[in-house]
């Protein structure tokens, strides 16, 4: 049954209508120059949206998979090493990405709830003095825990080893709803995707790739044919694709970069920061805990929530999606049954947020958790009250 109700996943997102319907469009030549008039602003939308001035930008139809496929396949060659930290679902799967190409993965292990170990990777880099590791992944968000991960740390630890590794980051669920500074961190690959922060439907691989990268792609050796940067980068001079654009897709990612610098970032970052902020509030007023293990790493995109022990958090999960249409993310490998999540990214306002905290209790409830209905909706009322009175104030 069709639902009129918010999602409360990490992904996809809700939509403003105003996308969905950039999306419906007629059908475009996009051999033709009104294709460029599309395709030019989007690239330049997103490249302030990662904060960068120099940046490449290569819109692929896919996910964010084939973005990681993308930095990976253009960049490097079979045997050559990487660094990367396992610490979530996702950091797991490009790790694995990067084995079936024949790449060699120093694996850091950490415990999921934790943040990329900036200090650990200083000390491998330091080590290696024959600089054989090529390049270093690091998940700036992970969304199978709803941990951030400070890449400035990762920069800095790159910077102090003086190791020329690129810096391959996966912003999936945090680019266009947490500050990405592409051009600060000197990332050198930067992969998102259409359905998180840019409001839109799947189907866009998002790439930034910086001069370093560029320069990379010369010398890589792995298989590239439909993510090969170059064949986009050389369709691109003349307002073009090598293949069959995502024409709709692309004309709503145009104005969804202008929906966003619109807002302006930092009222964007802090819309997300606020309304992550009462669902974390309404998370402690029902006595439970989020995987994070430190404040310092709360995403401000997804809260995994942790359940009592002997509660299989799907659960939850179930419940909600079966008695009120509401959609909440289950727990993803280690942590599976053991959280649920509440993503609070791109099209999202406190009064949604609230309705998906008030959902959340009802169906705790239901469930015989010893949760008080309306103990989490007025926590995190209280706390966009007071965060709406202190704007008010500074506005004034």
């Amino acid at each position: 049954m069709y639902s009129q109700n918010p999602v409360f996943i990490p992904g996809p997102t809700n939509m403003p209508e105003v996308l969905r319907k950039a999306v419906d469009m007629p059908t475009l030549d996009h051999r033709s120059p009104l294709f460029a008039q599309i395709l030019r602003p989007a690239l330049a939308g997103v490249r302030k949206v990662v904060k960068s001035d120099k940046a490449e930008i290569f819109l692929f139809p896919s996910t964010g998979t084939g973005g990681w496929e993308t930095a990976l396949s253009n960049t490097l060659s079979p045997g050559d090493k990487v660094l990367a930290a396992r610490n979530g679902m996702f950091s797991h799967r490009w790790i694995d990405m990067c084995r079936r190409h024949g790449l060699v993965v120093e694996v850091v292990e950490v415990p999921w709830g934790e943040g990329v170990p900036a200090a650990r990777y200083e000390e491998i880099l330091t080590a290696d003095k024959g600089h054989a590791i090529k390049a270093v992944l690091a998940t700036h968000n992970e969304t199978a825990t709803g941990v951030r991960s400070d890449i400035a740390a990762v920069r800095r630890a790159l910077d102090a080893a003086g190791h020329p590794a690129l810096l391959f980051v996966d912003g999936v669920s945090s680019i266009a709803s947490m500050d990405f500074r592409m051009d600060e961190w000197r990332v050198d690959v930067a992969v998102t995707g259409s359905q998180k922060g840019f409001m839109l439907p799947v189907g866009l691989a998002i790439t930034a790739f910086s001069p370093a990268a560029m320069a990379a792609t010369a010398a890589a050796k792995l298989p590239r044919t439909f993510f090969d940067v170059r064949d986009m980068a050389n369709s691109y001079a003349n307002g073009g694709y090598p293949y069959t654009p995502a024409v709709g897709l692309l004309n709503a990612l145009k104005l969804s970069t202008e929906l966003l610098l619109s807002e302006g970032l930092d009222n964007v970052f802090a819309r997300h920061r606020r309304i992550a902020s009462g669902i974390r509030a309404a998370v402690g007023a029902w006595g439970l805990q989020l995987c994070a293990r430190s404040t310092d790493l709360q995403s401000d995109t997804v809260s995994a929530i942790r359940v009592p022990e002997g509660l299989d958090a799907n659960r939850i999960v179930a419940h909600a999606a079966d008695k009120y249409q509401v959609a909440f993310g289950t727990g993803l490998g280690e942590v599976a049954g053991k959280v649920f999540r509440i993503g609070h990214l791109g099209s999202l306002t406190d009064v949604m947020a609230l309705s998906g905290i008030a959902a959340a209790e009802m169906t705790m409830a239901d469930l015989g958790l010893d949760v008080r209905l309306g103990s989490g909706v007025a926590a995190a009322q209280e706390y966009y009250r007071s965060e709406h009175a202190s704007e008010m104030q500074a506005a004034a």
